[in-house]
């Protein structure tokens, strides 16, 4: 197993952030420079509003030291592919959650690793296995950024090759990504098993709380209903691939999927199930208020 995770997991989450930089244009980056205000809103919280709420879920919840580091990585990690996927169905502002998307994925190689050495000195105290800040930044830049990267230039070199390849490229990513969570949950069926009673109430918890903190937030900062819904989703939904790549990062390849990984795993599948309705909720909000002026 350790074996199949070495190869799947890295060029699974390879691939996946490659579709990702297929979606991708310069403009993408430079957007958060000619509208920075939205933008500054929606990365402060994904990178500091979401990692302490999730902090304080799991201490409210009282997790053991795994199932609490499991959330905590799955805190640190960006937005992906779905939660641009999930902002056109809710009619947000695409373009601001795919820059978010494209820029914090970009970040994380540098805000991860030593968020994840203080999370691991506090929940595993004089336990806690040492950890290379450097190492994981490295492994994050070849399986984040550099599939990004082609991705990227693939599309500005080969815009025709692009437009062929990337329907079939999404795909393949969303195959990889159903086999991932099936295998990370599979191999810790009986861990699974034994602590979802906490596990699944815990993420269904997270999931409808930051979507609703990063809603508000949002419209207290006094942004557009579409740019509303989409730091929304962006703050409420996660890039579950990578949070169980860095779960087996840290614990290791030949160790398989650890239940480091169960938190993003079932998080995975939970995500939908609680985004759906409030996707329906906001395709028609922009238009009911559209109505009502």
């Amino acid at each position: 197993m350790g074996t199949l995770v070495g190869v799947v997991l890295p060029l699974g989450l390879a691939f996946i952030m490659f579709s990702l930089g297929l979606g991708l244009t310069a403009a993408d980056f430079l957007r958060m420079a000619t509208r920075p205000y939205a933008f500054v809103i929606g990365a402060l919280n994904q990178v500091v509003l979401l990692p302490i709420v999730t902090f304080l879920l799991v201490l409210a919840f009282g997790l053991g030291p795994e199932l609490a580091m499991g959330f905590m990585i799955l805190a640190f990690c960006p937005g992906g592919v779905t939660s641009n996927i999930l902002t056109r169905l809710a009619k947000g502002d695409v373009a601001l959650s795919v820059s978010l998307t494209a820029v914090i994925s970009l970040a994380s190689m540098i805000t991860v690793p030593p968020l994840l050495a203080l999370s691991i000195s506090y929940f595993s105290g004089a336990e806690a296995e040492p950890v290379s800040i450097g190492g994981i930044a490295v492994q994050l830049f070849l399986l984040t950024t550099v599939p990004i990267g082609i991705g990227l230039a693939l599309r500005h070199f080969a815009p025709a090759l692009t437009a062929r390849i990337a329907p079939v490229v999404a795909q393949l990513a969303n195959g990889l990504f159903v086999v991932i969570v099936g295998l990370a949950l599979l191999v810790n069926w009986d861990v699974f098993i034994a602590n979802l009673p906490v596990l699944a109430p815990t993420i269904l918890v997270l999931i409808v709380l930051l979507l609703a903190l990063g809603y508000f937030v949002a419209r207290v900062a006094g942004l557009s209903t579409a740019e509303v819904k989409t730091i929304s989703i962006e703050t409420g939904i996660q890039n579950s691939t990578l949070g169980i790549t860095v779960a087996a990062i840290l614990t290791g390849y030949e160790a398989g999927f650890s239940a480091y990984a169960l938190p993003a795993a079932v998080y995975g599948i939970l995500m939908y199930l609680v985004s759906g309705p409030v996707i329906w909720v906001y395709r028609g909000l922009g238009a009911d208020q559209a109505r009502a002026g």
